[in-house]
């Protein structure tokens, strides 16, 4: 059976665009497997202590991701969700695959010099991270990977260090191959920017009500009169708008952009009206799911359960390919 992998750090809250960049992809590829592929999901909280040093935030942080990813959609009963650290052999598949993993390779990772260059501590676990990554793929016998266009070069490094330690120790690693989500590369921010807790310009999926409104209003617009036309593929507002309308619905805001005669403020209130009941279900799931005390627990328990045993089995392949 096929095995597609996929996981989302626990940095903050999760917004929008974790939603349509991650969550969304991941639950409509298990719904559309038809009984063909076993998807493994993680929250990859190994990976969130480069940015994270507070104990207590790092768990609730994660805990919360898990409740968000089943309140969108996420069925545990067609595959495993568990937590990273739950699965103690990818860490050992890491130091081990790092001692064949070029430093030239690592120095190549856009991800690091970006995070470097946004002021993040250029740490050892940092600039290992893809070995980390390597190994959260490699110890599932991982055969799909889905991820947008920017992570790419995280796959391709994968397969890089696969191939050396197969040529090394006369393979033990399947290479996995990617799938690129087109649909959705980036959402934008209230300030237009790729939307990132980081850079402050997020919208929470499961924000208060109050607070989404405020911030979906001050989303950064230009200075076109009211009655002038404006161009819909400028605008944040109509992007957003496009993730959550109908093709009619897209299809009319176009329409009243390039007309002219509406204001930035209308358009903002009609976005904030459609994102508020796009996930409207989501909430009264993710309050469902708040009630029962032990099914997030539960649910990560059979996880990691199922995780383990997969990842048992590579591990013994992978130690007696290297003579451990």
């Amino acid at each position: 059976m096929m095995r597609i992998l996929s996981g989302i750090q626990p940095s903050g809250i999760l917004h929008i665009g974790n939603y349509f960049g991650m969550m969304r992809p991941a639950i409509e590829l298990q719904n559309a497997d038809d009984g063909k592929a076993e998807t493994f999901y993680f929250v990859a909280d190994y990976h969130a202590l480069t940015t994270i040093d507070n104990p207590e935030a790092l768990k609730a942080n994660a805990r919360t991701v898990a409740l968000d990813f089943l309140a969108c959609g996420l069925d545990p009963a067609r595959g495993a969700l568990f937590m990273q650290s739950d699965v103690p052999q990818v860490t050992e598949l890491a130091w081990i695959l790092s001692t064949v993993t070029p430093k030239a390779l690592l120095e190549r990772a856009h991800s690091y010099k970006d995070k470097v260059a946004r002021g993040l501590s250029a740490s050892a676990g940092l600039f290992t991270y893809p070995v980390l990554m390597a190994a959260d793929i490699l110890i599932y016998d991982s055969d799909i990977v889905p991820v947008g266009k920017d992570q790419k070069q995280h796959i391709e490094m994968t397969r890089d260090i696969a191939l050396k330690f197969n040529d090394t120790f006369g393979g033990g690693l399947k290479l996995p191959e990617p799938f690129i989500r087109t649909a959705t590369e980036v959402v934008p921010g209230i300030d237009g920017q790729k939307m990132s807790k980081s850079y402050g310009n997020n919208i929470d999926i499961f924000g208060d009500e109050k607070e989404t409104r405020k911030r979906v209003m001050s989303i950064v617009t230009d200075s076109t009169p009211v009655e002038a036309p404006k161009d819909p593929s400028k605008s944040t507002i109509f992007q957003l708008y496009s993730l959550f309308a109908s093709k009619n619905e897209i299809a009319d805001m176009r329409e009243r952009f390039q007309k002219g005669g509406t204001g930035y403020g209308d358009f903002k209130k009609q976005l904030f009206e459609k994102l508020w009941e796009y996930f409207a279900p989501m909430r009264k799931r993710r309050e469902e799911i708040l009630a029962d005390k032990a099914y997030i627990d539960n649910v990560l328990a059979r996880g990691a359960k199922r995780a383990n045993e997969v990842a048992d089995v590579v591990m013994k392949r992978v130690r007696a390919a290297v003579g451990l």
